[in-house]
């Protein structure tokens, strides 16, 4: 039988045993060899470089001069090819304007600031000796990344840094003044007519069959100065459900018309349109985030992030059994907001 005592635990020269003495410590391999770029050695290429930076920066300016265009000169006259247009220079716009800025400092980055690898000890803190190394460490920054000898590159980064903010500035102008009293009012009057969404026809209550749901605007509203505006608030649901499976609630009895109810469209969780109707469970669903209405309850929340049911339109017939409004709706539409009531 073989002899295997030699490597056996006791033997081992790999393991430590007490009292052999401490173990010794890995030599520190310091950084590894600094190697240099092409842009490190020749000048040609530097030049190079930095004129590639300096036109992704100019990208990014034309991206952002493209996004004013569609966004302010592009007329809106609600036609599909006009949206088209004006949504394909948004997007490009700002897919040009961002691209450029990121891709343009990753550039600068990878060719032109130092790569080499520093090691620094850690110090105690001394705010004032803090405060020089700062300044300090600020002014090696500015230095190494080449920005005051480099004019090319920081006055295209400094215009296309400066232009990028407006679009934002742009689009959050684009939202309005506060809410105020806009969302308390809309179209629907008493003896408004209802009338389908886009044409205008306006419906009769013979129309409207049990299970069946409608898109409704007021009538008037595709010749109204501002159309879009006035949509926004006055959209609703119409659908006609068994006047038995309907719980309303005291004072809103005569808000229907044998089973025909109508209901704001807008979600009162962020204001996207509800346009999924359930016909077995009566339920309205938001598709943005999932906020569920029980239309036999008044359209109330049973799931989601809506805090509020949807405001209900008051109907009822005219002479010619067109279905027609009562009044406008007796509480703001839309999302919650810090004026409301």
């Amino acid at each position: 039988m073989a002899d295997h005592s030699h490597g056996s635990p006791e033997n081992a020269v790999t393991v430590a045993k007490p009292g052999q003495g401490g173990v010794q410590k890995f030599q520190d391999p310091g950084l590894p060899p600094h190697r240099p770029r092409l842009a490190d050695t020749d000048p040609r290429a530097e030049k190079r470089a930095e004129r590639q930076v300096g036109v992704l920066f100019l990208i990014s300016i034309f991206g952002t001069l493209l996004f004013f265009f569609g966004y302010f000169f592009i007329p809106l006259d609600e036609t599909i090819g006009t949206l088209r247009l004006q949504n394909l220079l948004l997007g490009l716009g700002t897919a040009f304007a961002m691209l450029g800025i990121g891709v343009g400092i990753v550039h600068w980055a990878k060719t032109l600031m130092p790569d080499h690898e520093v090691a620094e000890d850690r110090h105690e803190i001394r705010p004032e000796k803090d405060r020089a190394d700062a300044e300090k460490i600020i002014g090696d920054i500015l230095e190494e990344s080449g920005i005051k000898r480099r004019p090319l590159i920081r006055n295209t980064l400094l215009g296309a840094g400066i232009l990028a903010i407006f679009p934002a500035i742009a689009i959050f102008r684009d939202l309005g003044p506060l809410p105020g009293d806009v969302l308390r009012e809309t179209m629907w009057d008493e003896g408004v007519r209802l009338t389908r969404d886009p044409s205008g026809t306006p419906i009769k209550a013979s129309d409207v069959t049990i299970g069946s749901a409608f898109h409704v605007i007021p009538e008037g509203l595709n010749e109204a100065e501002h159309k879009l505006e006035e949509k926004a608030k006055a959209v609703v649901l119409l659908m006609r459900l068994n006047p038995e499976s309907l719980n309303p609630s005291p004072g809103r009895e005569d808000w229907g018309y044998e089973g025909i109810v109508a209901y704001s469209k807008i979600c009162t969780h962020v204001g996207c349109p509800v346009a999924l109707y359930e016909q077995q469970t009566h339920h309205l669903l938001c598709p943005c985030h999932q906020s569920t209405f029980d239309l036999t309850q008044e359209c109330k929340v049973i799931f989601g992030p809506a805090a509020r049911p949807l405001p209900q339109l008051p109907i009822s017939v005219d002479e010619e059994g067109y279905l027609v409004a009562t009044s406008d709706f007796q509480e703001p539409v839309g999302p919650s907001y810090w004026e409301r009531g």
